[in-house]
């Protein structure tokens, strides 16, 4: 079974829950049964909000090649990093290392399609930052996809920042089931949870959406490559 290395702390508790779904994932009557990870849990990697919406802030580049060549050093036989914007920064990663990036917009984008259907429509739940950059712009334009983004970007960063300031609440749910909502009456049946605060809170998604949260696209990737053959 292959090492997977994690960047983490962005936020902690998602990544703290990628790692219960990865455990979750995998039929253990062990503990050498379940997935090693190295995880490194950064909390300190600069600001993603700050340096792509606000334009301020130390760029997170160098900090993120940095941990990656530490995973790297320690084992690790490929990445995985449970944050969807920090995947901005995936060429700069790669560059640093020989291991693969499991990449979760990529992985994610293919897994959209099949629940869409080429030419549909996807909704996308996750931080402005994210359309301002164009992440899953790309990766599901490339598929045959277009994408739906939420028109009210303030409420869903306000709740981004109180989760990670109080872990999951009920204001947080409140705007993320009201922009699912409207995504749903534009039509995107199929919405993304592309960012992994609002994978603490799935159960907010509007009743009639089918979503498709892509942390647990990162989990399917990551039991995938640790378990199978060299």
């Amino acid at each position: 079974m292959r090492t997977v290395g994690i960047l983490g702390g962005m936020g902690p508790e998602a990544t703290v829950l990628l790692m219960q779904k990865v455990i979750a994932a995998v039929e253990a009557a062990d503990d050498a049964d379940h997935i090693p990870l190295i995880v490194d849990q950064n909390s300190q990697v600069p600001s993603r909000i700050a340096r792509l919406i606000e334009g301020t802030g130390a760029d997170p580049a160098p900090v993120l090649a940095s941990m990656a060549r530490r995973l790297e050093a320690a084992g690790a036989a490929a990445l995985a990093m449970p944050c969807n914007t920090a995947h901005h920064y995936a060429g700069d990663i790669c560059a640093a290392v020989t291991i693969p990036l499991l990449d979760m917009v990529a992985a994610s984008a293919r897994v959209a399609l099949t629940a869409a259907g080429l030419g549909g429509k996807v909704g996308l739940l996750a931080s402005p930052a994210v359309g301002k950059v164009g992440l899953f712009d790309r990766a599901l334009g490339a598929m045959g996809l277009s994408v739906i983004h939420p028109e009210d970007g303030a409420a869903l960063l306000s709740a981004i920042r109180s989760i990670k300031s109080e872990g999951p609440n009920e204001a947080a749910r409140g705007a993320l089931l009201a922009a699912s909502g409207a995504l749903l009456e534009k039509g995107a049946k199929v919405q993304l949870i592309a960012c992994t605060e609002f994978s603490l809170i799935p159960e907010a998604v509007v009743s009639g959406a089918r979503a498709i949260d892509t942390l647990d696209v990162l989990v399917d990737e990551i039991v995938g490559f640790a378990t199978a053959l060299a």
